[in-house]
């Protein structure tokens, strides 16, 4: 689980992109949280430029969840771009992989069995 998180090749299984999602989720709340905490004024609001850095800070989130999603559509022999419509990701969440091999890599429930 989790090998070569930053990579748009292979497949995943659905557990380990429903944590993906939480990962994503967690970190953006944790990360827009400190920033907003620590960046407030006096009068507790935080400066103009704190949705910039949190954005910035997000992308390496973004892309960890970007990359996920798609080993997770290969996963269902589609094409990682699917998971830009809005409800695929859903779709991803609950659609039960393809068995054995297909076009982009081996079933990661077959590599799970030979250990």
């Amino acid at each position: 689980m989790f090998k070569n998180t930053f990579s748009f090749e292979g497949r995943i299984r659905r557990t380990e992109y429903g944590i993906s999602l939480l990962i994503f989720a967690i970190g953006r709340v944790i990360i827009s949280f400190f920033i907003v905490l620590g960046m407030a004024d006096s009068s507790g609001r935080p400066p103009e430029f704190a949705d910039a850095f949190i954005t910035l800070l997000s992308i390496p989130l973004f892309i960890f969840f970007l990359a996920q999603g798609s080993k997770r559509a290969h996963d269902v022999s589609m094409s990682g771009w699917w998971q830009i419509v809005p409800l695929v990701p859903l779709y991803l969440l609950f659609k039960e992989g393809d068995s054995g091999s297909n076009q982009y890599g081996e079933d990661p429930k077959a590599e799970e069995n030979n250990f």
